[in-house]
């Protein structure tokens, strides 16, 4: 991104880890113009920045998903298979070497 195409407040991502946030101030450093990012408190060169889209509904999605996960694994845990296989370890730790 441009530094005209930057302003505070404004919600971009880095690509590279897909960190993102919102812009909190401009600093300069040897010539480069790097961005505050309020989710880290890092400083990001704005050249490697992009504006960011976020949508509700992906987190959302993401929230329902995990709650079905987290209810299938308590009835796997609850379920009689897993407690048949805890009764037949004799809690030793093998590593193999």
């Amino acid at each position: 991104m441009l530094a005209d195409e930057i302003t505070l407040d404004m919600k971009v991502r880095y690509p590279r880890t897909g960190t993102t946030g919102k812009i909190l101030h401009l600093e300069q450093i040897r010539g480069e113009t790097f961005a505050e990012l309020d989710s880290t408190n890092l400083l990001y060169r704005i050249d490697q920045l992009i504006p960011a889209t976020v949508t509700d509904e992906k987190v959302t999605s993401i929230q329902e998903d995990a709650k079905t996960i987290i209810e299938r694994e308590r009835e796997f845990a609850a379920g009689r298979e897993l407690q048949d296989a805890l009764r037949n370890i004799d809690q030793s730790c093998e590593g193999g070497g």
